[in-house]
């Protein structure tokens, strides 16, 4: 059995064993992590960082967790709620104003948060490198059309998500969402979770390995709808070999470009989870945090293709919420639990060839220490 290294509950062995049972199966490298009313009760990793499996995965590894940096995106925009910067129920362009632009003026800061804003796609991007170029993104953006009725339907804002509430953070505070982020949340907490890397970091970094019998060309794409289709690629590809790449690292691309582990993705979620602090750090209210759990749409989410119930930033599923990223990362927060379980790895998974649940053991086997 794979060596785990870190701290865990007695009460959440089974974190431990379910983590180790990853690694002997799945997993190259990984990390777990569960925080209960704000505090640590398991914070496991084990593996390699790298495909060769010659260097090891420490504590202070990090890796891209793609999607499950939308987790980190809506907390910022929740924060500034919190300190009544940033409506929630208002127009994007009451602090966006550009954003009017062929007919968005009743898109609300809500639809643009839960998938509802009619803005899934960006067709004019046809590179990666073009995602490096924020001004131009949400200049696009502020021009574009609406695919539906704002607040209407849902369609996962995979890129856009990240862009279009960065855009508002940008005009409400000045800084950039990754600024914003490290220096209201991740440096009260003390999280190790950056959006954008900085090159001090890119020691710590454990690239991204494709999935089994793919190759660093392996791109990402929405999955087939009901009907067994695909919805059109209307934007770049976005390959395991961009993901890993320096440029990537340095880039403001806020729905996709998080680095941590599974103690900093915890850390930082357990926040909602636990009343709106963590660590003894107090971010937001109560009531601020319970936008993240309450269903502002319920049905077919049109990029997807499957049902969806979406909250303010994040994916509701029964009592829990939360949302995980391309090849396998996740983190769920269950506020009546109090409880955030989070699952960082370095080896992918294609969904479309493999089912993937390392990260719903991971999450199962911290609800057996709850019992």
């Amino acid at each position: 059995m794979t060596d785990i290294k870190g701290h865990c509950d007695p009460r959440f062995a089974a974190v431990r064993e379910a983590l180790a049972a990853l690694l002997d199966k799945d997993d190259v490298g990984a990390s777990a992590a569960v925080y209960v009313d704000g505090e640590p009760v398991a914070d496991v990793w084990g593996g390699y960082a790298d495909a060769n499996r010659s260097v090891a995965w420490e504590r202070d590894t990090l890796t891209g967790v793609n999607s499950t940096t939308k987790n980190m995106v809506a907390l910022c925009a929740l924060v500034l709620a919190d300190r009544g910067e940033l409506d929630l129920s208002a127009p994007v362009t009451a602090y966006w104003p550009e954003f009017a632009a062929a007919g968005k003026e009743n898109v609300l800061v809500r639809h643009v948060l839960s998938h509802t804003a009619g803005l899934p796609d960006l067709p004019g991007l046809k590179t990666v490198e073009e995602l490096y170029a924020w001004e131009n993104v949400t200049a696009g953006l502020a021009a574009q059309a609406p695919e539906w009725e704002p607040g209407t339907a849902a369609g996962y804002h995979a890129l856009t998500f990240g862009f279009l509430v960065g855009e508002i953070v940008r005009r409400i505070t000045g800084r950039s969402l990754g600024e914003f982020f490290a220096e209201e949340v991740a440096g009260p907490l003390g999280a190790d979770f950056h959006i954008g890397l900085s090159t001090e970091h890119d020691h710590r970094v454990a690239p991204l390995i494709p999935p089994p019998s793919r190759t660093e060309e392996y791109a990402a794409s929405a999955p087939p709808g009901p009907d067994g289709t695909r919805r059109e690629d209307t934007g770049a590809a976005i390959r395991v070999k961009d993901v890993n790449s320096t440029a990537w690292h340095r880039a403001q691309i806020p729905a996709v470009n998080g680095y941590g582990n599974a103690r900093s993705v915890a850390l930082v979620q357990s926040v909602l989870a636990n009343q709106g602090s963590a660590g003894g750090v107090r971010l937001l209210s109560l009531r601020s945090c319970e936008p993240a759990w309450q269903e502002v749409f319920r049905g077919d989410d049109r990029v997807l293709g499957t049902p969806m119930s979406w909250t303010v930033g994040f994916a509701r599923f029964g009592n829990t919420f939360g949302w995980g990223g391309w090849g396998g990362s996740l983190v769920v927060s269950d506020p009546g639990s109090r409880m955030t379980v989070a699952y960082v790895m370095n080896q992918m998974i294609d969904r479309d060839r493999q089912e993937d649940n390392r990260g719903m053991e991971i999450v199962m086997a911290a609800y057996s220490g709850l019992r």
